[in-house]
């Protein structure tokens, strides 16, 4: 393909550094107008920042398989907004899962007292402290399935793994959160 390019007179440039430059081109004002897009939806800048950097870095993965070049423009527009939509969906499913987690921590005991809400979110603070302590790659297996609420399957498509490795991941997290969370176990009076 290159020799073919180069028997060419003015085709100095390969395919590749071709469509590099034509990316480039029609870059030149969208980080801007992925940021608003982004910031629009979420009404957070920093986390605006993160989805049109998100939607920058798809833009360039999938460049090369764009059918309509002309309609870029929209195109990413269209991956802003879904990823800042994925983000709000995300956030509310976190918050509705901790706050299902609350209610029935606090529906489970016989009275909801001031010392058992107090006793009940040191809990939540200590299993949020284990948490941080996992290493990266347990710690995110457990967060979209604990916290998230995906099966194995959708993790293991999430995170680019197999889904044994999750498996295992999500095995090991849960013992040594079992591991640093057996000293409440023990220092808990039963009731």
């Amino acid at each position: 393909m290159d020799a073919l390019a180069a028997s060419f007179p003015g085709s100095a440039l390969s395919w590749d550094e071709s469509l590099a430059r034509e990316f480039e081109e029609r870059l030149a004002d969208c980080p801007k107008l992925a940021y608003r897009v982004a910031l629009g939806a979420l009404h957070n800048t920093a986390e605006a920042e993160d989805v049109a950097q998100e939607a920058m870095l798809r833009a360039y993965r999938s460049f090369h398989r764009l059918r309509d070049r002309e309609r870029f423009r929209a195109w990413l527009v269209r991956v802003a907004f879904r990823l800042a939509l994925d983000l709000i969906r995300s956030k509310n499913r976190r918050e509705r899962h901790e706050h299902d987690a609350t209610r029935a921590a606090i529906n489970a005991q016989p009275e909801a007292n001031v010392e058992n809400l107090v006793a009940s979110r040191e809990f939540e603070r200590q299993v949020a402290q284990a948490l941080d302590a996992l290493p990266e790659k347990l710690r995110i297996v457990m967060v979209l399935a604990a916290i998230e609420g995906y099966n194995t399957r959708e993790v293991a498509k999430l995170a680019g793994l197999p889904e044994g490795t999750v498996k295992s991941r999500l095995f090991l997290a849960r013992k040594k959160l079992a591991e640093s969370l057996q000293c409440l176990v023990k220092n808990t009076p039963v009731g």
